[in-house]
């Protein structure tokens, strides 16, 4: 019988895993570089600091745009959730295929390199981003950031929520990982570290275009997209998920960090909006009649 192709292909991938991870990852930086050129000129207006003089004219068209083209995402993000989940039944083709990948991968990657990700997967457990979200929440609320601190507690709050109630509603086994490196306990699908670190440092990246100079804002960006990358495909080699819940993963991810950064931006408008009209009558009311 001829073998399905999409598993002969499954198969080289998990054969040539460590030269696919770097070609992804420059390939992910260059095209994010590229995106980050062209898209940071248009957004940075909409991320500027509340200005001293509230009624000064708020960029509401570019706003709404941006929010039309991050609900297509969104919608996006979760159709391919939904298109995933549809398809991990354990006899079914994704499955075979995420099988045979995993397979390969336990048999052709050096050990050592394997080492290598196991420590970089801790930058997405949940020690590591419970410790870093306290940090950055103390941080902005000292700094008198209060919005952008409650915005960050609920986003990766929201996220910690998620994940687990997901998994239990799909309740896949996890790929057998013998290795002794990591150890993971659980439900596989989807993958909350590759779901926690999009949102994690996808926050992380927009309160650098929001805090930092703008010289910081694009290695900002391809810092986050570097570590969602290799925090995900760590989680392949190492062989406690499979792909499919990793892309998962990141698509729930995606989906919440995209409704967290609408949300803060539209709330930080409406207060805007808000103050200024307070402060406008606060300002007739000392001025007084006549």
């Amino acid at each position: 019988m001829q073998e399905d192709p999409l598993i002969a292909a499954a198969t080289w991938a998990g054969h040539h895993a460590l030269p696919l991870y770097f070609t992804g990852l420059a390939l992910l930086m260059g095209l994010g570089a590229l995106l980050a050129r062209a898209l940071l000129p248009w957004v940075r207006p909409l991320l500027q600091p509340e200005p001293a003089l509230p009624r000064q004219p708020l960029p509401v068209r570019q706003m709404l745009l941006l929010s039309a083209a991050g609900f297509v995402l969104i919608v996006s993000a979760a159709g391919l959730f939904a298109e995933i989940a549809e398809r991990i039944a354990p006899s079914g083709r994704l499955a075979r295929l995420d099988e045979a990948l995993t397979l390969a991968i336990a048999q052709h990657t050096p050990r050592a390199w394997l080492r290598g990700f196991s420590l970089l997967t801790h930058l997405a457990d949940v020690l590591t981003l419970s410790l870093l979200g306290v940090l950055v929440a103390a941080l902005l609320w000292r700094a008198r950031q209060r919005l952008l601190a409650l915005s960050w507690t609920l986003a990766l709050g929201g996220n910690a929520l998620l994940n687990p109630a997901l998994k239990r509603v799909f309740e896949r086994v996890r790929p057998v990982h013998e290795h002794g490196l990591v150890s993971e306990g659980g439900w596989s699908f989807p993958s909350g570290h590759s779901s926690g670190a999009m949102v994690a440092y996808g926050m992380l990246a927009y309160l650098a275009l929001r805090l930092l100079p703008p010289r910081w804002h694009l290695p900002a960006l391809l810092a986050a997209l570097a570590t969602v990358f290799s925090v995900g495909f760590s989680r392949v080699l190492l062989q406690v998920h499979f792909a499919s819940d990793v892309l998962a993963g990141w698509a729930s991810g995606l989906a919440w960090l995209l409704l967290s950064l609408l949300s803060v931006e539209w709330g930080r408008r409406a207060w805007r909006l808000r103050s200024g009209g307070w402060r406008a009558s606060r300002r007739r009311s000392r001025s007084g009649p006549g």
